[in-house]
């Protein structure tokens, strides 16, 4: 029976770890790998910390059920086993599904944007190495549906070419 609690528990840590997600614009999607993206110049207006709730997509409270009715069902003899297993299974169910969604949560950060033709945008991203502040000049990538603001990169100006009065002579 410790075998199988053992495995339950495994098999719960695994299905939770795997529901993890991030919005983070440091991680692209291997969906967003060479493809074509459109960007957007803007500047920053203000940024606001906020968070992204956790999912709740059910698998936390499968696999924390699963858990939980093993262990409880090891419990004393046959007709204890049975009601203790379900009482397990309801509380780790519950104790799954609250575990799912405090691990998928994540710290982000709310970023207001004026684009070049004065329309106004808001993006939520999860906080990463970059920090905005009003003024910024950044651009927005979208791809896919998806979008993620980054600072714009330094623009050199290009070096002029030659004109014809000071072009080398040609022989």
């Amino acid at each position: 029976m410790n075998r199988l609690l053992v495995r339950g528990t495994a098999l719960a840590s695994m299905l939770v770890l795997a529901a993890c997600s991030t919005t983070s614009p440091d991680v692209v999607s291997r969906n967003e790998a060479q493809r074509l993206s459109t960007v957007v110049d803007a500047v920053v207006l203000g940024s606001r910390p906020v968070v992204v709730e956790g999912q709740q997509s059910g698998i936390g409270a499968a696999a924390g059920g699963i858990a939980g009715g093993v262990a409880g069902s090891s419990v004393g003899g046959s007709r204890e086993a049975v009601v203790v297993g379900v009482i397990g299974a309801v509380v780790g169910g519950v104790i799954g599904n609250a575990v799912e969604r405090s691990t998928t949560r994540e710290d982000a950060v709310e970023i207001l944007l004026q684009l070049k033709n004065g329309d106004r945008r808001s993006v939520v991203q999860a906080k990463a190495t970059e920090t905005f502040n009003p003024g910024d000049p950044v651009i927005l990538v979208t791809t896919g549906g998806r979008v993620r603001v980054t600072k714009a990169p330094a623009v050199t100006a290009p070096t002029p070419a030659p004109t014809p009065a000071n072009a080398p002579a040609r022989y």
